[in-house]
């Protein structure tokens, strides 16, 4: 392997090395003992330590052993590699499709945010952008959206991409007429590059994709999960708090049923010393597959009944309304979840200075009207990140890196 001018740090993961780039050249100490715990193979430490490197020999890290050193600690050299960022310019993006949250990891994640800031840049000082013409995309909605499908076809259009659009296409498609979504999926995508699709049944967009020859980004399946929305979320509390690392997030209201809310779990999972508060009517509860992902990964979670202690503690306190139309029948448990948890003038008295408001939208009157201009309130700047974010996500999923 070609040598480089950076080297890198390695680390050891049960049985297998993961490789992170460092800017200068350093010697460091490591920790012989723990390491070799740690290592796939049974090893005995001697009594004087090994100096040792790793060798990189196509695929398979091995080390080499050489020269005794003082068993106080051990200095290793860091390895010189070729530095080969994964996420080159001109390269294919790592996804086919976006389905779901747990398929970003937190590099891809940064990498994706770099693309939407040179999104923004872009949208407010090159309109006229050619970086998607020739390409066409279809929104397939089997459920109403407002922003989500707009900023999808305004994305599209400001890199110089065209539109085909169904708004209600559980209404007024074949759909009504008992036809599979396979069959819908097959059909589209023989008119379009990508398809982005809302849809009523949870897994729809795996059953999408699993389908389609194209890229699918899920907009949104029911009460599973809407990763597009999950990343302009990350972006949104990035670009307000201006970190992501230790930051403390009230998720508030149908935690039940709110898409958004599990799909936001899921990324703030791979930042550290994150903790998440639930605060939501009984009835609407989070779920456990989040809470039990959650604690897999470390992560803090507490539920509260007490929304203004939870709001006076966090950076972000993320309101969502509670959805009617997941409820059925039982209008009854509507009413009763409807309204307990209300954000307004009272709650933004206790918040930190530099803490945010954050909404999915649409509201009803879980945000009261007065607090829209506290400068707090970043649900309309949170909006019109998602176009940024599904600008970038078009781009790679269409040209790439």
């Amino acid at each position: 392997m070609a040598s480089s001018p950076s080297f890198s740090m390695c680390t050891l993961n049960r049985d297998s090395f993961a490789i992170k780039a460092i800017n200068f050249n350093k010697v460091f100490k490591c920790n012989v003992s723990n390491l070799l715990n740690k290592l796939p193979v049974q090893a005995k430490l001697s009594a004087d330590f090994i100096y040792s490197r790793l060798l990189i020999s196509g695929k398979s890290p091995k080390w080499e052993q050489s020269q005794r050193l003082s068993r106080n600690g051990m200095q290793c050299c860091a390895l010189e590699i070729e530095d080969v960022p994964t996420f080159t310019r001109g390269k294919k993006f790592q996804l086919d499709d976006v389905i779901e949250a747990q398929q970003f990891d937190r590099d891809t994640l940064s990498a994706i945010f770099e693309v939407a800031r040179e999104m923004e840049n872009i949208e407010k000082k090159s309109p006229g952008s050619q970086i998607l013409k020739g390409y066409l995309m279809a929104t397939l909605f089997y459920e109403p959206s407002t922003r989500t499908r707009l900023s999808f076809e305004s994305a599209m259009k400001r890199l110089g991409g065209e539109v085909l659009t169904t708004e209600n296409a559980r209404e007024f498609s074949s759909a009504a007429k008992g036809e599979t979504l396979e069959d819908t999926i097959r059909t589209v995508e023989g008119y379009t590059d990508i398809i982005v699709m809302r849809h009523f049944e949870s897994g729809a967009a795996k059953r999408a994709a699993a389908t389609a020859g194209i890229p699918i980004i899920n907009a949104g399946d029911g009460p599973g999960q809407h990763p597009t929305q999950a990343l302009l979320d990350v972006y949104t509390v990035e670009r307000e708090i201006g970190k992501l690392d230790g930051i403390r997030v009230g998720l508030v209201g149908d935690l039940a049923n709110g898409r958004t809310v599990r799909s936001l779990a899921y990324l703030l999972a791979k930042y550290q010393d994150v903790k998440i508060y639930f605060v939501s009517p009984d009835v609407v509860k989070m779920k456990d597959d989040i809470k039990d992902y959650l604690t897999s990964r470390g992560v803090e979670w507490e539920e509260s009944a007490d929304l203004m202690e939870v709001a006076s503690k966090c950076d972000v306190v993320y309101q969502t309304r509670i959805q009617r139309e997941r409820f059925g029948e039982r209008i009854d448990l509507y009413e009763e979840a409807r309204g307990k948890y209300i954000v307004d003038k009272d709650v933004l008295k206790v918040m930190q200075k530099h803490a945010v408001v954050m909404h999915p939208l649409p509201r009803l009157d879980e945000i009261t009207v007065d607090v829209d201009a506290d400068p707090r309130a970043a649900y309309f700047r949170q909006a019109k990140n998602g176009l940024y974010i599904r600008m970038a996500l078009l781009k790679l999923l269409l040209v790439g890196w």
